[in-house]
């Protein structure tokens, strides 16, 4: 057909287009990415992940992973890190017979990840290390809900709540503040449930509210134990898209869940080219 390739798939219901591009060829500019993730004018997505050779792009250069996740948000801004993305990355490398699993590397710009594909088609991914680095506030409506910030790579403020987070309008962007995250922030909103278990919702910057975020989770998890006094344990987290398991360790944590590929195909180059 002479089209560009994709596929599509999604981690707990965390959705994402691939874009196979060994070379690093295609121009992805963020109209063409937001165009991609548009629900109702391209394929529908929270992101874009192009599998493109670390060698090709400047970025990954300093990878010593052989594929690099370009990972771009739905309104089509740079990401440094996306756990379930990765996940979705993976499983595709290994269906491609790009690697030939079941461990091996996946470069980010947060840095190599380290994965296992699972014989179950799941897929765990060392996180690398969950740092607590402050506190701060979310405003959603006229609630001001404390959090604590973490790194996981990439900003994140998680807010535990004692009502039920279910009942969280998070239609609309809630506030923070932009001198403590200049570059934007994920805001999770937990429920613990147990010693280890959390329900979580998150809104993710540059997209809305997703049905999951691995990073995300990462951080949910950080940070409940943080508030109960300790830097290390494991937890199952449900979010809207499923579950999945993590454990944070002092320095490192990793993140296992499932990952789909749903369908592929090729996009029409017209309509391609025809977006800036």
């Amino acid at each position: 057909m002479g089209g560009i390739e994709f596929l599509k798939g999604h981690g707990t219901q965390n959705d994402f287009v691939l874009l196979p591009d060994a070379s690093g060829a295609l121009e992805l500019t963020p109209a063409r990415v937001a165009a991609l993730c548009d629900r109702q004018r391209g394929l529908g997505a929270d992101g874009v992940l192009r599998v493109v050779r670390s060698a090709a792009l400047e970025e990954g250069a300093h990878s010593g992973a052989g594929w690099f996740m370009d990972y771009r948000n739905a309104d089509g801004s740079l990401a440094e890190m996306c756990g379930n993305g990765v996940r979705v990355f993976a499983r595709y490398l290994v269906e491609a017979d790009l690697e030939t699993g079941p461990d091996f590397s996946v470069g980010t710009r947060a840095g190599d990840r380290r994965v296992r594909v699972h014989p179950d088609r799941s897929v765990t991914v060392h996180m690398g290390p969950a740092r607590i680095t402050g506190t701060s506030v979310a405003i959603v409506g006229d609630r001001e809900l404390s959090g604590v910030a973490v790194d996981v790579g990439n900003p994140h403020l998680v807010s535990a709540l004692d009502d039920d987070v279910s009942g969280l309008d998070l239609r609309e962007q809630p506030r923070f503040d932009g001198d403590v995250f200049p570059d934007g922030v994920n805001l999770e909103f937990v429920n613990v449930l147990g010693p280890r278990a959390l329900r979580m919702r998150v809104h993710e910057r540059g997209v809305g509210e997703t049905r999951a975020c691995g990073t995300g989770t990462v951080a949910a998890v950080a940070a409940a134990l943080h508030l109960a006094g300790t830097d290390h344990g494991s937890s199952t987290v449900d979010i809207p898209g499923g579950r999945v398991e993590v454990t944070v360790e002092r320095g490192a944590s990793t993140l296992t869940g499932p990952a789909v590929i749903v369908a592929r195909g090729e996009l029409d180059e017209t309509w391609w080219n025809s977006l800036p």
